[in-house]
């Protein structure tokens, strides 16, 4: 059983290139570019988003991640489909700071899934994690 709670007079959509996605906007995550399976997203870290050594907190870097290569799938589509994450393997490489950009990349699938990769930059131009993940498409609510 799933549960969504919309609000009442809710005109935001739900699907499609401009769907509003309410975690994703408290985050602050911002989708700067998605086309023809690439796209690049970005977050600026603020201190409730930090982890407890003052670095960003992995449920963060996770979660753009998640965005870059779901924005991937999307535009491979040309978002006309929505996706849901399946699996997701992520490797931190070191912590972040500042202004993240992730980069992700759809790689490879068909019709029901999608096989992507991603990669954030720091505010440093470091690589601080990167991810594979799978995507199943489907069709939007």
């Amino acid at each position: 059983m799933s549960l969504h709670v919309v609000a009442k007079n809710d005109t935001k959509p739900r699907s499609g290139r401009d769907r509003h996605v309410p975690f994703t906007v408290e985050v602050g995550v911002k989708v700067e570019s998605a086309e023809a399976g690439v796209s690049v997203v970005s977050v600026e870290l603020r201190p409730e988003l930090l982890n407890n050594h003052g670095a960003g907190h992995g449920g963060v870097v996770m979660t753009l991640l998640d965005c870059a290569m779901a924005n991937a799938a999307l535009s491979r589509v040309n978002y006309e489909r929505e996706v849901v994450t399946i699996d997701m393997h992520i490797a931190f490489m070191r912590p972040s700071s500042g202004r993240l950009v992730a980069t992700g990349r759809a790689t490879g699938g068909g019709k029901s899934v999608c096989f992507c990769e991603a990669s954030i930059v720091d505010a440093d131009g470091e690589i601080a994690a990167q991810a594979m993940g799978t995507f199943r498409y489907r069709d939007p609510v």
